[in-house]
């Protein structure tokens, strides 16, 4: 099953001003966020879950198809 990846306006934006090395870490942990659907929160409420990576951090909602990125962070 496929499963989709929305990004919020700030996300997107964040991305954009990250370095590469930053760009690439975050897209890492938001790739592992997605295939560890077994740690995403109850679809369609107001519980969100943050995964963390090397050296970058994302927050995210689940749906039943997928998740939603509305906060990424890079301590690089």
């Amino acid at each position: 099953m496929a499963f989709r990846v929305d990004l919020t306006v700030q996300v997107e934006d964040a991305l954009k001003e990250l370095p590469d090395d930053g760009h690439r870490d975050v897209m890492e942990v938001i790739a592992a966020a997605l295939t560890r659907r077994g740690s995403w929160p109850a679809p369609g409420g107001w519980d969100g879950a943050v995964q963390q990576g090397r050296r970058g951090w994302v927050a995210y909602a689940a749906y039943r198809d997928g998740i939603e990125v509305y906060e990424v962070g890079w301590t690089g």
